[in-house]
């Protein structure tokens, strides 16, 4: 029995991808006509089973097509589908998704896994200032030391540190408790330092600042909280964050905070393992502490649940009504306080340890703060249906986070990149997502190039990550001249790519400036002012420019496509004068395609996929006119070209 539905094709499932509470759906399925049916039905699954019989609606092309039209149900949350065909004996054949278990594409015949259906409130809304955005990522230790803040680098001498003398340094790897790098060197970049760069981030077009966290910790990264109610004083004090952020503003610049909220370090005032902050202060060395129920201890004071097993990181109970009236409820709560001081939103860690209980209430406790603030998760895989603890989490729905980040288009533009999978795949992935994420979900993930957590993106993409070598070598890994040429195309190819797809792009602070480095703490170097690659840097300028001069980019509606293997396109287009988001917009259409062999292509665009357009225009000035029923653009090898519509039928 030949079977076939593709839930990518409005044709067998529309309206296209998530939907919201009560909406009405369509789905179709053919079976080829040498073995019908006696009859299909429908079953989908909410945690409740449903079935619906399918009505036949004849045969064309040699099939026999099947149809049902259902409702999404009236609360938020993930729904599956499959069909079942049954004999005239009752043996019935399932046909269901992808083996692959992404729950969408071409299904499989045999298989019982259901196709997926994300259906979100229907009030969800995320920040336009979001998907309008261009975010930059700051670890303020080493991005600039603010001129006249050189006492603040001894606000800690008491501590086992290290201070560089010079700001271009390579960070130390010094190996700690349980085989972590202790994270104990300092450059001196600070709050002051970042205001005092404004100026710069503002000409590069930057409009969101997401700073690794701020508060009081021992180590530079700061993931070690160790008072979410005091800035760490090696950056400045709670008067310099004020400033930084009413300075952003003026600018158009917002701030997002790091909250770091499933765990503390060990040598906070909540915990005190160390003893830093007094004999009876914290859970470790008070057993009556007001903090002591934060935390499980096997055996007190020294056997207790610790983050992935770092001693250095105690493990908070999120669900403590305590901890939750300190961080979400209470008047001058964590959450509510630092928005008030300034910020514009939060990028949580780790949100996979948090219970969406406790993420629910935070997304109030924002809302309630400040009504256009921001929620975004750490989030590695699909967040539409990530398991984590063996739990099932979908983050899309509308009722925790506003969006994540989006580690999984980084990882598949890599992969093509890198030659590791063709483009008809990463366009299925990219697909998948587009089909899983709602779009004020899907139009405000981060789409990051480069991240505190992995190797600097010129490093992967130049195929020298340094994960092949020992973590003392790493140090003295640089790219040769060829290595290094060959990532800054790819990394080119890349930006175009990121900011021609939904979302917000966001830069990791100096790699525009083309900074070298292997995982942490060498991705952690410190911006190269004065040693920046310029050409790079223009270039980044160019592309941002690009991005936040064509409304198009940033809420029109959107197709990926693979002309061959070697070239990844996206077509961006208004719909009827209207965006995705229903607002008004003028007729536009624009495609970025980007080639990763070394070898000339040249793509052919049909008429129909225009959207009405008959004239192009490339961002270097070529001219593309529509012949034989499309437009034919050459693409250079290892090149990346945008061309935006200039004039309609």
């Amino acid at each position: 029995m030949t079977v076939y539905h593709n839930s990518l094709d409005t044709f067998y499932r529309s309206p296209f991808g998530s939907l919201p509470v009560s909406t009405e759906l369509r789905l179709r399925v053919s079976v080829g006509n040498e073995h019908l049916p006696h009859h299909v039905d429908l079953r989908t699954w909410d945690g409740t089973e449903h079935r619906y019989p399918m009505r036949s609606l004849g045969s064309t092309h040699g099939h026999h097509l099947y149809e049902a039209i259902i409702m999404t149900p009236a609360t938020p949350g993930l729904v599956w589908y499959r069909f079942e065909l049954f004999d005239e004996n009752h043996s019935c054949t399932l046909y269901g998704a992808p083996a692959d278990g992404i729950g969408c594409g071409v299904g499989v015949q045999g298989s019982g896994e259901g196709f997926q259906i994300s259906v979100y409130s229907a009030d969800f809304k995320t920040p336009e200032w979001v998907r309008e955005g261009i975010m930059y990522q700051i670890m303020p230790d080493r991005f600039y030391h603010g001129e006249g803040t050189d006492a603040l680098l001894k606000t800690k001498t008491e501590l086992d540190i290290h201070v560089h003398e010079h700001w271009d340094e390579m960070p130390m790897l010094h190996v700690g408790e349980n085989a972590d790098n202790a994270a104990a060197d300092f450059f001196g970049g600070n709050l002051e330092g970042i205001r005092q760069k404004l100026p710069y981030l503002h000409d590069l077009g930057v409009t969101v600042l997401y700073l690794n966290p701020i508060f009081d910790a021992r180590s530079n990264h700061k993931y070690d909280t160790s008072d979410y109610m005091h800035i760490d004083p090696m950056f400045g004090n709670e008067a310099d964050f004020r400033k930084l952020c009413q300075d952003a503003l003026q600018l158009g610049i917002r701030i997002i905070l790091d909250g770091v909220f499933s765990h503390v370090g060990d040598d906070s005032i909540y915990f005190n393992r160390r003893g830093t902050h007094g004999k009876n202060v914290g859970a470790a060395r008070d057993p009556k502490s007001p903090y002591r129920k934060w935390f499980t201890f096997r055996h007190w004071p020294d056997d207790y649940e610790c983050w992935w097993g770092f001693k250095t990181l105690p493990n908070v109970n999120e669900m403590d009504e305590d901890y939750r009236r300190y961080i979400l409820n209470g008047k001058d709560a964590v959450v509510r306080y630092w928005l008030r001081a300034g910020a514009s939103g939060w990028r949580l860690d780790v949100v996979d340890e948090l219970p969406m209980a406790f993420l629910r209430e935070l997304r109030c406790a924002v809302r309630e703060t400040k009504e256009d603030a921001f929620v975004l998760g750490e989030v590695w895989e699909d967040a539409s249906h990530k398991v984590a603890y063996s739990e099932l989490r979908s983050y899309v729905i509308g009722d925790t986070l506003d969006s994540a980040m989006n580690y999984p288009v980084r990882d598949a533009l890599i992969r093509f990149l890198m030659s590791y999978q063709g483009a008809t795949s990463i366009v299925h992935d990219l697909s998948c997502l587009a089909q899983n994420y709602p779009n004020p979900f899907l139009f405000s993930v981060m789409n990051l190039m480069g991240s505190h957590d992995r190797p600097r993106i010129l490093n992967v993409l130049a195929g020298r990550d340094g994960n092949d070598m020992a973590r003392a070598d790493r140090a003295n890994l640089k790219l040769t001249q060829e290595e290094r040429m060959m990532g800054i195309l790819r990394e080119r190819l890349m930006l175009r790519y990121i900011m021609s797809i939904p979302g917000i792009p966001c830069i990791y602070y100096a790699d525009e400036a083309g900074l070298e480095g292997a995982t942490d703490p060498f991705c952690r170097r410190t911006y190269p002012w004065g040693h920046e690659d310029a050409p790079l840097l223009e270039y980044y300028r160019n592309m941002i420019r690009l991005r936040k001069e064509n409304q198009v980019l940033r809420t029109g509606y959107y197709a990926y496509f693979a002309p061959c293997e070697d070239v990844l396109c996206v077509i961006r287009y208004n719909h009827d004068g209207h965006d995705v988001f229903g607002n008004e917009a003028e007729p536009a259409c624009m495609v970025t395609a980007i080639n990763r062999s070394s070898h000339p292509v040249s793509i052919f665009l049909l008429r129909e996929e225009l959207h009405g357009a008959t004239r192009f225009l490339s961002d270097s000035g070529h001219s593309y006119s529509l012949n034989a029923g499309g437009i034919t653009i050459p693409l250079p090898g290892m090149t990346g070209i945008t061309v935006s519509a200039v004039e309609f039928e």
